[in-house]
């Protein structure tokens, strides 16, 4: 027992000197799986590199190969810009626009792409008088709900690492469920903000809208332009439209310096034509979600990374030229991560450090009780850590409070997944910290009150709802 507590304490320091110091935890992770191997057990290094998830690698990569081909060719850009020429200037309805385009966005590999639409979104809500609060956190959801689609990689983490653990977790089961969860937020966020107008005068939100015709546009925003990141380098940076470093794309909040947004470069991305090579992306992305879709429908588990590999070698065959830069855009790090931590759960795994988990977890007397307090952990870290690596971590974590049968292991995983995401709206965590960076200057220290507020009520509400929501009900179903 000695060597199983010397070795979660190892796991649980690799986590916090990783966080604390920048280091990538996946480095960290991995090394020190091995380390602690040699050390404290007598598994061959053989054993131990076996632990790493070549599954989950195959599939991060190749979703994230596939979209960033799409993102670089400028498919996505003109998506966006045929969704926002058809959306009305109705202010009560456009979070909620914004929350589907966005959720969309984020669906495509990476969650964090969504947040090309945030100086969008607050360049809308200060035309019409929006309140900030209430589009920043609409957009914050979305990104939350589209990256547990079966093709975005919070989904990606969360089902991967629960079927490879024996658990039987839909993915579309898992993505309805985020989805779910995070609409009732938005509808709750609607009832707090949704008729509190901002600070501009109505007289100066009708003259903005009638001399802006009416149309929305991304103004200078572009997914061909935007470096995400997840961990350690958990940041966004609008490499092209962001010139001084605050997350708009000029110095005042606006996309041209004038409050609203500059519609000339959209207006005429969204009149001209599909080229070939993004009608031919546009058709690989159907192709995609429609064979996910039908091999599920028809009771099989569809690779979605050979897919996506497969119709990524068939894009770049269009366009060789594409290939070295979309390549580079294969989100390594992330696969770092999440690979160095499970490699590390699967050592913990076999000296038996998660089952004397699961029996500390037993003594809190209710298996109910213990969910909650996992899901608590869960959303208290991840609003301070990576939320990807919160969810490979904790997964494995999770397996034996499902062992015995006494809760519903897809039930437990998916509350754990969606625990760790619904806190990420906090000014601590990516999304919270580029809603305050994209908002006019007066609003930022409001804005940082109402986040620091919601993403820590959100430690407790999200255990609260999604054991007592989901967890509660699966087991009386049985």
């Amino acid at each position: 027992m000695t060597a199983q507590i010397i070795a979660l304490a190892i796991f649980i320091a690799l986590f916090a000197l990783g966080a604390i110091r920048g280091v990538h935890i996946g480095v960290l992770m991995f090394a020190g799986a091995a380390g602690t191997a040699l050390l404290l057990t007598d598994m061959p290094l053989e054993d131990v590199v076996g632990g790493f998830p070549l599954s989950i690698m195959v599939l991060l990569a190749g979703v994230t190969l596939f979209f960033a081909i799409a993102q670089l060719n400028g498919t996505i850009d003109k998506l966006i810009d045929r969704a926002l020429a058809k959306v009305g200037s109705n202010a009560l309805l456009l979070p909620f626009v914004f929350f589907l385009i966005t959720a969309a966005i984020a669906s495509m590999g990476a969650p964090l792409a969504g947040l090309v639409m945030m100086p969008v979104g607050m360049q809308v809500a200060r035309r019409y008088g929006i309140d900030y609060a209430l589009m920043g956190l609409s957009m914050c959801f979305a990104i939350g709900a589209g990256g547990f689609a079966p093709t975005s990689l919070y989904g990606i983490v969360t089902y991967s690492t629960a079927h490879g653990a024996g658990i039987d977790l839909n993915p579309f089961l898992l993505f309805a469920i985020a989805v779910v969860t995070y609409l009732l937020m938005l509808g709750f966020s609607y009832f707090v903000w949704g008729f509190r107008k901002s600070a501009r005068a109505p007289e100066a939100v009708a003259a903005s809208a009638g001399a802006g015709g009416g149309t929305l546009t991304r103004g200078s925003a572009s997914t061909s332009s935007i470096e995400f990141g997840e961990g350690d380098d958990d940041d966004a940076r609008f490499s092209s439209a962001d010139v001084d470093g605050d997350g708009n794309t000029d110095g005042d909040g606006n996309a041209d310096g004038d409050g609203n947004a500059d519609g000339d470069h959209s207006q005429a991305s969204t009149a001209a034509p599909f080229t070939f090579e993004q009608s031919a992306t546009v058709l690989a992305i159907i192709v995609l979600l429609g064979s996910v879709v039908l091999v599920a429908a028809l009771g099989g588990d569809p690779d979605i990374g050979i897919l996506c590999f497969g119709l990524s070698s068939l894009l770049l065959l269009l366009t060789p030229s594409r290939g070295k830069e979309a390549v580079t855009r294969i989100d390594w790090s992330t696969v770092l991560l999440v690979g160095g931590i499970i490699t590390f759960v699967s050592v913990l795994q076999e000296m038996g450090a998660v089952d004397l988990l699961g029996e500390g977890a037993k003594a809190l007397g209710s298996p109910l009780v213990a969910a909650f307090a996992l899901c608590l952990v869960g959303g208290l870290v991840s609003a301070f850590a990576s939320t990807t690596g919160i969810l490979a971590a904790l997964v494995p974590l999770a397996l034996p409070l499902v062992a015995d049968g006494s809760l519903p292991g897809w039930a437990l995983i998916a509350a754990l997944g969606v625990c760790s995401a619904v806190v990420d709206v906090s000014p601590f965590s990516t999304l919270g910290a580029t809603v305050v960076a994209t908002a006019p200057e007066e609003e930022k220290p409001r804005l940082t009150r109402v986040l620091i507020r919601f993403g820590m009520s959100m430690v407790v509400v999200g255990p609260v709802l999604l054991v007592g929501g989901l967890v509660v009900p699966a087991m009386i179903a049985g």
